[in-house]
């Protein structure tokens, strides 16, 4: 069974930064491409990052230049470096497939990041 745990999240004065972890097990985690997306309260989920299989990296223009993506295939496991963080960002974070679709896996129970100004 396909399992996704992100960890990670926290309460962060604006200007600071974090780190998001996401594990995935049950899957040939190499091959698939991956995503970080967010979800704030009242407002539908959005992806910010992106990474292919190969590593090539794509990021949503709220991020560019503040988050990055990145994955070590060897522990199964997409990482989120988010600085300059604004309250902005505050928001649960996931990981899934990307794009979404016919191949998205089962949601984990994401990780809250909150950014206090």
């Amino acid at each position: 069974q396909v399992q996704l745990v992100e960890s990670g999240g926290g309460l962060v004065q604006a200007g600071g930064s974090l780190r998001l972890s996401c594990t995935a097990s049950g899957m040939i985690f190499s091959i698939k491409h991956m995503g970080w997306y967010r979800q704030a309260p009242g407002k539908q989920r959005e992806v910010v990052a992106r990474i292919t299989s190969g590593g090539t990296t794509t990021y949503a223009d709220s991020v560019k230049g503040r988050f990055t993506i990145s994955r070590d295939n060897a522990k199964n496991t997409v990482y989120l470096q988010m600085n300059s963080l604004k309250p902005e960002d505050t928001a649960v974070y996931y990981c899934n497939v990307c794009p979404l679709g016919s191949s998205t896996l089962g949601w984990g129970q994401g990780t809250q990041v909150t950014v206090s100004s």
